[in-house]
């Protein structure tokens, strides 16, 4: 449920457009993007808003499952040829870093799923462990809650659910160039979840113990962000909090290929159940 709202939300088409424009930050959410203006959020039954709500813990076990898919099989306890799909064209010092052990339970804290609603139900079609959109969602889900809106997880839930993620940690969000899109929501987000939170470009490196870091930036990416080498460094040793952890098996859309796989059919059902 959102919480109460403060004054009278417009009453109005317009005055709904309105209001959401006047709350767009000088700085935008997403840089160079324009945008056209909804005057209402996209409507969900209760069906599948109930679904969508407990879609999140379904993903973090089927993540769960792949990680120790992928462990086992290194291991030689599941098909080799599962870690060699997933290994293929994947830097070495990337590989061995994945399955170093202080990662070895290590899994995304923020898991995006792409959902196509269909005649049969939700369909997902991408699992995204580095997302875009985590402000943006934040600042829809205010601005709407304030227009007087019901919206899925509250006006602050996002908010509080990236923070809580951190523990109170000083924590850094590290945006790569390539990601550089993405670095206003990130502001935005970082200015609402606190004084601990700072965005960095990836040349940062003044990291202390203790601290927290949000990796925005892909594996695929590594060589371009300086700071990079030294983070990984850091959580490995246990020096920092980092998440997503670098697993590049976790951003591989192969994955769902794995899932239908019949070979892997009773790994899944083991791990996942038959439901």
């Amino acid at each position: 449920m959102t919480e109460p709202v403060t004054h009278a939300p417009p009453v109005s088409a317009a005055e709904i457009a309105r209001h959401v424009r006047d709350r767009l930050p000088a700085e935008g959410l997403f840089a160079g993007m324009t945008w056209r203006t909804a005057t209402a959020p996209f409507a969900l039954d209760d069906k599948l808003a109930r679904e969508i709500e407990q879609l999140g813990r379904v993903l973090l076990q089927f993540y769960r499952a792949l990680n120790l898919l992928y462990r086992q099989s290194v291991e030689g306890r599941q098909p080799a040829w599962v870690a060699g799909w997933l290994d293929l064209g994947k830097p070495r010092e990337i590989v061995e870093l994945q399955r170093h052990p202080s990662f070895k339970a290590a899994l995304p804290q923020v898991i995006r799923p792409d959902l196509l609603i269909t005649a049969d139900g939700l369909k997902v079609t991408e699992l995204d462990s580095v997302p875009g959109g985590i402000g943006l969602t934040a600042w829809l889900n205010q601005v709407y809650a304030e227009a007087g809106f019901e919206v899925l997880g509250g006006p602050n839930g996002m908010i509080q659910g990236f923070k809580s993620i951190f523990g109170g940690r000083p924590t850094h969000i590290v945006v790569s160039e390539e990601a550089a899109t993405y670095r206003p929501e990130m502001d935005w987000m970082s200015v609402q979840a606190g004084p601990e939170f700072h965005v960095r470009d990836a040349q940062y490196q003044q990291f202390a113990d203790g601290d927290a870091v949000y990796r925005f930036f892909e594996l695929f990416d590594v060589e371009n962000v300086a700071s990079a080498a030294g983070i990984f460094e850091l959580a490995r040793e246990k020096r920092i909090h980092l998440t997503p952890p670098a697993k590049t098996f976790l951003e591989e859309k192969m994955m769902f290929a794995l899932l239908w796989n019949r070979n892997l059919a009773d790994f899944w059902h083991r791990e996942l159940g038959a439901a």
